[in-house]
């Protein structure tokens, strides 16, 4: 049963109280393991890491990044996940290009997820990925990575890592990580700003189902909510 952690801060503390929650989940993954693997998310996730990484200390060298989903596109296309953290974050960052773990775009959304799929494999063994982080986004339908509400992947089981064909929110064509491995990681981590998440943050703590990101649970590892006043407008009776 996953143990939940809320945390309701000021806008004006988000980005400080973001950093306060991954600098020790990452430092201890070091300390203890000599690494930490991080999963990635796109949207305004991508903005927001820009401005907290620079401010964790940490030994950035024993950093993995690796990504949560990506869009069937090319590194260059603005709807690159991957191209934007690598705009964002590379020189920024004493970090290179070999520690973000890379979704191969040349190939078919279908073989790029058997492909990342043996790349989770290569870094993690056969047994099921147990990430230290997953930095995860919240779309105005519930959808994370790119699980979509009602959409068939939600129940996929097998797969560590599933392409998708017709997403219905542009590119069609994406990868993503299926739920056995998004519950089996040690963090997941949602930031949520700004008063258009309200409602559908209400709608998760209310339990509808019907939403994927209302399916993180982690089997053994911590569920942090990080929620400005704005977005959790609605949240009173949960704080």
């Amino acid at each position: 049963m996953a143990e939940t952690i809320m945390n309701i801060v000021e806008q004006s503390n988000f980005l400080d109280s973001f950093k306060s929650i991954i600098e020790p989940i990452a430092n201890e993954a070091i300390n203890k393991y000599g690494i930490c693997n991080v999963g990635l998310s796109g949207g305004s996730l991508v903005n927001l890491l820009e401005l907290v990484l620079p401010k964790i200390e940490t030994t950035w060298k024993n950093w993995q990044f690796f990504f949560c989903d990506e869009r069937i596109v090319s590194y260059d296309d603005p709807e690159s996940t991957y191209g934007l953290y690598k705009k964002k974050l590379i020189g920024i960052l004493p970090i290179n290009e070999n520690q973000f773990i890379k979704v191969n775009t040349k190939l078919s959304a279908n073989e790029a997820a058997i492909d990342y799929e043996k790349e989770l494999k290569s870094h993690f063994g056969d047994h099921l990925p147990e990430f230290d982080l997953l930095l995860l986004g919240l779309g105005p339908d519930g959808h994370t990575c790119s699980l979509f509400p009602h959409h068939a992947l939600l129940n996929e089981n097998k797969l560590w890592v599933a392409p998708i064909n017709d997403s219905p929110k542009p590119p069609p064509s994406r990868v993503t990580l299926t739920f056995p491995v998004i519950n089996n990681a040690r963090n997941c981590l949602f930031a949520i700003s700004g008063k258009g998440k309200a409602d559908i943050l209400q709608r998760i703590f209310l339990g509808d189902e019907d939403l994927p990101a209302n399916r993180v649970k982690p089997t053994s590892g911590k569920l942090h909510w990080l929620v400005d006043t704005a977005a959790a407008r609605n949240l009173q009776s949960f704080s």
